[in-house]
């Protein structure tokens, strides 16, 4: 078992940026893949970015390409998702997710298949 607490969340005005944190607890950190999912309100959840076990490989939704950064730091125990030039689209809750290392976001946008689940973060950007 692993639990994740994400954190970092907020209310910021468009073009600003925040950095979100999800900090992993159980299980060895650096055995799973992780990623960053959104929800916004009335919307499906959706992909956002994803990192493997060692760091060395990222992938990102087209519509954060550029602006967002994932990160992770095994020996914290830490996945971050550093947010720039923030849109009001972004308004969302954000959830971390410990992935299999077979996962691909255009098979499982959702992130059905993700293992284990953050509680969330809200980001709230302002016009």
């Amino acid at each position: 078992q692993v639990q994740l607490v994400e954190s970092g969340g907020g209310l910021v005005q468009a073009g600003g940026s925040l950095r979100l944190s999800c900090a992993a607890s159980g299980r060895t950190f650096s055995n799973y893949a992780m990623g960053w999912f959104r929800q916004a309100p009335g919307k499906e959840r959706e992909f956002v970015a994803a990192i493997n076990r060692s760091g060395a490989s990222t992938g990102y939704a087209d519509s954060v390409k550029g602006r967002f950064t994932i990160s992770r730091d095994n020996a914290e125990n830490t996945v971050y998702l550093q947010m720039n030039s923030l849109k009001p689209e972004d308004r969302a809750v954000y959830y971390c997710a410990a992935l299999r290392d077979n996962y691909r976001p255009l098979a499982d946008p959702r992130g059905k298949e993700s293992l284990y689940w953050g509680q969330g973060t809200q980001v709230t950007v302002s016009s």
